[in-house]
This record gives structure tokens, sequence and C-alpha cells, in this order.
């Protein structure tokens, strides 16, 4: 069954053994949502086994927050996607806001990354967004649409691409994206899936991810061409998150 709706936290650097507990409570709800809501978690690498142990036989997709685009060799303290792969994980997240701004990363590392992550066997949530310079000047979609294009390899599964959007200008800042802003935003990043993939960038899911609550969930989630949400904060509490996979239903 295709899914409707994919709803997945990213704990970023949050998150020890002592945490496993929330694994188990986001597990029950992913449990208990409706059959075509897919629900995913990303953890930090050294929580992947233990929280994929923990998930297995479970809906609860268990995922990494980023990998390496070289498959092995001299790169210390960096983890490859085959080795996110054989911890557990089915899927990782590559592009976040915060490693393109805190780490550098271009797009076109983005798309190596993306390209390792596929051939090591993972399924693939791309992150694309753009800052507040760049939408006060009015670029926001062109700017959205060029690292769709440079960020996604040109040999690539979209059955096992996710896009998430993240409105970088509105964390910190204090503005906040009306549901209007994010329905605009889906139908650029829609326009260019199928202009790039056809029929099949019809059917890709494309995720909201800025400050996503259970308060504001179900507005945003029934915005146009929003498939999902890539939800931070709130998926380290358990209740918040269950709270946002209700919404999706």
């Amino acid at each position: 069954m295709a899914l409707r709706q994919l709803i997945a936290g990213n704990w970023k650097m949050h998150g020890l053994t002592g945490d496993l507990d929330k694994v188990g409570h986001i597990m029950r709800a992913a449990d208990e949502a409706k059959p075509d809501i897919g629900v995913a978690l990303a953890v930090p690498h050294t929580l992947i086994f233990a929280a994929a142990e923990l998930a297995d036989g479970s809906r609860l997709d268990i995922g990494g927050e980023d990998c390496h685009q070289a498959e092995s060799g001299a790169h210390t303290g960096c983890v490859s996607a085959a080795m996110v792969k054989d911890a557990g994980a089915t899927f990782t997240i590559v592009g976040h806001s915060e490693r393109r701004t805190d780490q550098g990363e271009t797009d076109v590392l983005v798309a190596e990354k993306l390209s390792a992550a596929l051939k090591a066997g993972l399924s693939v949530i791309l992150c694309v967004g753009e800052s507040e310079a760049e939408r006060d000047a009015g670029n926001a979609e062109a700017v959205v649409a060029a690292q769709l294009k440079t960020s996604i390899p040109e040999a690539v599964d979209p059955d096992r691409l996710t896009i998430a959007y993240e409105p970088v200008w509105a964390i910190g800042t204090g503005r906040t994206p009306t549901v209007g802003d994010v329905a605009a935003m889906h139908d650029s990043i829609r326009r260019s899936l199928k202009d790039r993939f056809g029929d099949a960038g019809i059917s890709m899911l494309i995720l909201y991810g800025g400050s996503v609550k259970p308060e504001n969930a179900a507005d945003l989630l029934t915005a146009s061409n929003v498939g999902g949400a890539l939800v931070g904060g709130a998926s380290l509490d358990p209740e918040s998150f269950a709270g946002i996979i209700t919404a999706a239903g």
C-alpha cells in the first residue's frame, strides 16, 4: 500500500541509551496509526542498532541522520551509508539545513551522499529550503528548485526518495510561515518533481519540516501537496509526536 502521509522524527544530537523507552512509546503510536500513515524516526548513529532492534517487527522505521559520501576510507569520525544500513537503519536524511549551514555542505556533496545511500540500499529523505535573505529577495521557489536539480543525482530511484522542505528563514527568527506559504512552496516542489520524474513525480512524498507541533499539525498536513512532516523537537516527546501522528489521520 502506498503511503498517504509520512511522519518522520529527527532527534538530531539528542538521545542516549536511557532514552530508548521513548522509542518504545513512538513504536506503539506507529503501530496504532492508520495503515496508510507511515512513521519513521532518525536517531544518532550511536542509537541506530538498539532502536532498530527494539522496533523490529513494528511499523516504525529507524533511520540515520546523515551519512558520508564514500563507501569506506580514511575518514576519521565519519559513518558510511553501508555502516548506517548495517546498524539496522532503513533510511537516512541528507542535506538537512543544519548540515548545509554548520558543515558547509553543498548541493553537489548532498547529491553524492544521496547516491551513496541509495547504493547501500537505504531510502532517503532529502532536505531543501531557502534562507531569510533568499525569501525576502523573492527568490524562494527558484532557490529550492535549483537545490532539487543539483542535489538529486542523475541516477535515482524516485520510489526511494522523499523530499522535506525546511523554511530556513523561519528557524530562530520569530517568523512563522503561513499554511499558504507552505502550500505554495510544496506546489512548486511538486512541479519540479513532475518535470524531473514525470508520472513518478506525482506520487513522491513532500514533507514539511518547520516547528511542527500537535497544535499546528492538522492545518499543515492538509495544505496542498504536503505529504507529511519532518519533526524536530517535538519528536523527542513521545506524546507530542504521537499527537502529530494522530493529526495525520
